[in-house]
C-alpha cells in the first residue's frame, strides 16, 4: 500500500535508460526518478547506460533508487550495430534478464515488476513470468503508415515499412507475447491504434495513458521561459527530428511551398537518411531560400532555435509518443499534425491542428490551409499556446505520470493482498 510503513519495493524493466536524452531513453530515466520519490526502485537496463547514469547520480544522488547493469555475453551481441538488429537484442536481452531478475526476486522480494521500455505491443517482457503482479508498458506501435502515403516512399523505405508490418504481425502469434498480455495486471498503451491491437491479444484491463513520454517541471519552466513574438508579416515554422520518411517532413515542406508565404520561413532541425531528399525537394518547389537545415543540434540549441519559431510542424506518419509536441506546447506554441497515432492524442483543436490523413495531396492542401490561417491570425497563434502549455501541465508533466501510477499500483496491490 502507497502509505505503508515500508514502501513498495518495484523492478523496473528499462532496456532504454539514460539521463541525458529524451524519447525512450527517457522514458526510462524520468520513470523511475519519478517513481522512487514515494517506492524502493530497482532498475535493470543496458550495461551501455552505465557511465551516463552514473556521471548524473554522481552529480545529482537519487536516495532508494538501485541500477543494475546487464547485457548479453560479447560472442551474444556482436552482430548489433547501432540502428542493425536492436529488436532481436532486445528480445535476447529480456531472456537474460528474466534470470538476473529470478535471482534478484529470491533476494529483495518484490511487491510489483514494471516493464517499461521498449514498449512495443509485439514484443513479451519476460519478466511477466515472476510471481508477482506485472506491469506492462506505455506500449505503442500498432500504429502504421496509411497506404497511400506509401506511393512518396523510395523502395527501401517501402521494405521498411513492408517489414516493419510483417514483423507486428509476427509478434502478435508470438507465444510469449500473448503470455505477457495475459499475465498483465494492466495493459498500459499510448495511441488507440495500439489499444485495439492488445485488446484483440485479450488483455484483460488497458489503460490508456496520454502517450509513452512526458516533461519534468524543470523543463516545463525553462520552455516557458521562450519568448513568444506575435507578428502578423512574418512567420516561421520548425521541424525536429530524425531526418526519416515516416516523420512527413517532406509534406511539410510541400504545403509550405503551396501556402505561398512570401515572408514566412521554414526550419528543420536534425539529421538524417532523408536530408539530402529534403535539400533536393526544396529546391524543386523552388523555396529554398526560406528554407534552412540545421542537421544535429544540442539539446539546449534546439530548444532556442524552437523559441526562434511560431509554430511546430510534426505530419509523421506512426510516431507513437513524440515528446517533439510536448516541448512545443510547454513553450506556448501550437502545433501542426496529422491525426495518426500519438500526436493525434497530444494535440487538441485548442492547442493546435490535427490533419485528417487520407492522401498526400489532401494533406498537402489542407495543411497549406492552416499554414496561410495561422499567417494572418497572429491572436490565434498565442491563444493556442496559451491552451498548449496548461495542456502539458495537466497531463505530460512527469509529476503528473507518476501520481497516475501510484494510484495504479496501489489497486494492483491491494489486488493482490
Amino acid at each position: 500500500m502507497e502509505n505503508q510503513q515500508k514502501p513498495l519495493k518495484v523492478l523496473l524493466s528499462a532496456y532504454a535508460c539514460r539521463p541525458d536524452m529524451g524519447s525512450e531513453p527517457g522514458v526510462g530515466w524520468n520513470m523511475a526518478r519519478e517513481l522512487v520519490k514515494h517506492y524502493k526502485i530497482w532498475v535493470i537496463t543496458r550495461a551501455e547506460n552505465r557511465p551516463f547514469i552514473e556521471a548524473e547520480l554522481t552529480q545529482n544522488p537519487i536516495p532508494g533508487l538501485e541500477v543494475i547493469y546487464y547485457d548479453l555475453p560479447a560472442w551474444a551481441r556482436w552482430w548489433k550495430g547501432k540502428n542493425r538488429g536492436v529488436h532481436l537484442h532486445h528480445y535476447l536481452w529480456q531472456i537474460g534478464v528474466y534470470f538476473l531478475a529470478q535471482n534478484l526476486h529470491r533476494q529483495i522480494n518484490f511487491d510489483l515488476v514494471h516493464h517499461v521500455t521498449y514498449g512495443r505491443y509485439s514484443a513479451p517482457s519476460f519478466l511477466s513470468l515472476l510471481p508477482i503482479p506485472f506491469v506492462w508498458g506505455p506500449v505503442g506501435g500498432g500504429e502504421s503508415a496509411p497506404t497511400p502515403f506509401w506511393q512518396d516512399f523510395s523502395t527501401s523505405n517501402k521494405i521498411y515499412e513492408f517489414l516493419r508490418n510483417i514483423a507486428a504481425w509476427v509478434g502478435e502469434r508470438d507465444p510469449f507475447v500473448h503470455l505477457t498480455v495475459k499475465r498483465s495486471q494492466v495493459a498500459i498503451v499510448a495511441t488507440p491504434e495500439t489499444s485495439a491491437r492488445v485488446s484483440a491479444l485479450g488483455a484483460k484491463r488497458i489503460e490508456v495513458i496520454y502517450g509513452q513520454t512526458g516533461i519534468n517541471q524543470q523543463e516545463i519552466t525553462q520552455l516557458g521561459q521562450l519568448p513568444v513574438e506575435a507578428s502578423a508579416t512574418s512567420i516561421r515554422f520548425i521541424s525536429i527530428g530524425r531526418l526519416l520518411h515516416w516523420k512527413g517532413f517532406h509534406l511539410g515542406l510541400r504545403a509550405f511551398a503551396q501556402a505561398n508565404l512570401p515572408n514566412g520561413e521554414f526550419w528543420i532541425v536534425g539529421d538524417g537518411p532523408e536530408r539530402k531528399r529534403l535539400e533536393n525537394l526544396s529546391q524543386e518547389l523552388q523555396i529554398s531560400d526560406r528554407v534552412h537545415f540545421f542537421g544535429n543540434l544540442p539539446r539546449d540549441l534546439t530548444l532556442s532555435k524552437l523559441g526562434e519559431c511560431d509554430v511546430l510542424v510534426h505530419p509523421s506518419l506512426h510516431d507513437f509518443s513524440p515528446t517533439v509536441c510536448l516541448e512545443a506546447m510547454a513553450a506556448s506554441r501550437p502545433v501542426i499534425c496529422l491525426e495518426l497515432g500519438g500526436p493525434a492524442t497530444q494535440i487538441t483543436a485548442e492547442t493546435g491542428f490535427k490533419i485528417p490523413a487520407h492522401t498526400p495531396e489532401q494533406v498537402t492542401v489542407d495543411m497549406a490551409k492552416v499554414m496561410q490561417r495561422l499567417a494572418v491570425e497572429p491572436d490565434l497563434r498565442v491563444r493556442m499556446g496559451k491552451a498548449g502549455r496548461q495542456r502539458v501541465n495537466q497531463l505530460y508533466s512527469w509529476e503528473m505520470k507518476g501520481k497516475f501510477l501510484r494510484k495504479l499500483y496501489t489497486e494492483i496491490v491491494h489486488q493482490g493482498a
